[in-house]
């Protein structure tokens, strides 16, 4: 960054100013505390990341240097929320990855369940039998996702990474609103909980392979 780009000394002392007022806040906010839920603490928590985060920029631009603190929403946390406090409608939003393990036994299981539908064709029947692409679509036309979860390895299925958002919303989209772009309004920030399955938190924590978290906690 150039020396006309960098903030002054005041500008960075103005940022570490706002952070003792929001930490101030924020204690305050904790000791009126009324539930679980209170909104006043919600929104302390939110302006004392947003301080910190300002002044860590800030004094890392004039000066090289970092603070010891961590801003939520780095390193693939949550971001502050900033749905509604009393959401009317919630939002699903699952991933769930698979390796095709053993095709052939896809291939069987596929043909299996075509053949078992009165109104499938004798050529649907041997397309699933012999097409990883129809295979898929049998299997997953058949059973709910859950259904597949429980029991990928019977349909030759081994599981990836998978993750389930939660998210907010005032109230629900009108029928067929987002049926042709489904996950193009994804905002992280009205994420209420989320729960995330990888084999990397094995490496992390055997005991607890699942990492699930929820706001004020890191996911």
């Amino acid at each position: 960054m150039s020396d006309a780009a960098q903030p002054t000394a005041a500008e960075v002392r103005a940022a570490a100013e706002a952070v003792k007022t929001a930490l101030d806040r924020h204690l305050a906010a904790v000791e009126r505390r009324t539930g679980d839920d209170d909104t006043a603490v919600f929104e302390a928590f939110n302006a004392l990341a947003s301080a910190a985060e300002a002044y860590d920029e800030l004094l890392y631009d004039r000066y090289d240097e970092v603070t010891p603190f961590e801003i939520p929403g780095a390193d693939g946390s949550l971001p502050p929320y900033a749905g509604p406090d009393e959401p009317h409608a919630l939002s699903l939003l699952i991933r769930r990855d698979y390796a095709v393990a053993e095709p052939q036994r896809l291939l069987a299981q596929a043909r299996r369940v075509a053949e078992l539908d009165d109104d499938a064709d004798t050529r649907a029947v041997a397309k699933a039998g012999v097409s990883p692409l129809a295979a898929l679509g049998v299997l997953f036309g058949e059973y709910e996702p859950d259904e597949i979860a429980s029991r990928h390895k019977e349909f030759g299925l081994e599981e990836g990474d998978s993750t389930l958002w939660v998210t907010a919303a005032e109230e629900l989209p009108e029928p067929g609103e987002w049926l042709a772009a489904p996950f193009d309004h994804a905002d992280p920030e009205r994420i209420v909980c989320r729960f995330d399955v990888s084999s990397v938190f094995d490496e992390e924590d055997e005991e607890a392979p699942v990492d699930a978290g929820a706001r004020g906690a890191d996911v």
